[in-house]
């Protein structure tokens, strides 16, 4: 069970300190740290995270590969859905569905990433994700469905 197998349920207190692990271990993660990702900002149901620019995830020295957008962009909704999630329905997640619309490259500079909760369901969270450069200009945005579940 998410609360230890005790049968009681987490208490606020017990809710707020587990997702606080969470925002402390992801960018821990060997992917994540190895991308240098950052977390920016953690509310409930609104996250910030930046990817520093560096010239190994780019295509040419300068503009970011797909692939590493997308994967910042998924974290980051997988960020929106644990900062809020109750623990007392499960701690097993997956990305269930993510899609993508790129609108502009992200030429020498820092990625921000910015996803909303749009509506949590019994097992499944729905976020929202933008994805600026860092002169605020849109390069990507996402809409994710995210499964938590015991």
């Amino acid at each position: 069970m998410a609360n230890g197998g005790s049968g009681q349920a987490l208490s606020e207190q017990e809710q707020l300190a587990r997702r606080q692990a969470v925002r402390d271990l992801m960018p821990k993660t060997p992917y994540l740290a190895w991308l240098g990702v950052v977390i920016e900002r953690w509310e409930p149901d609104s996250v910030t995270l930046r990817l520093p620019f560096r010239p190994e995830l780019t295509n040419d020295g300068q503009h970011y590969h797909g692939g590493v957008i997308a994967a910042v962009i998924d974290t980051a909704g997988a960020a929106a859905a644990w900062s809020n999630h109750d623990f007392n329905k499960g701690a097993r997640a997956s990305t269930v569905s993510l899609s993508i619309q790129y609108a502009s490259a992200a030429k020498s500079s820092d990625l921000l990433c910015h996803a909303k909760v749009l509506r949590r369901a019994k097992e499944l969270t729905f976020a929202d994700i933008l994805a600026v450069d860092d002169r605020g200009a849109v390069v990507a945005h996402a809409l994710e469905t995210y499964r938590i579940a015991t």
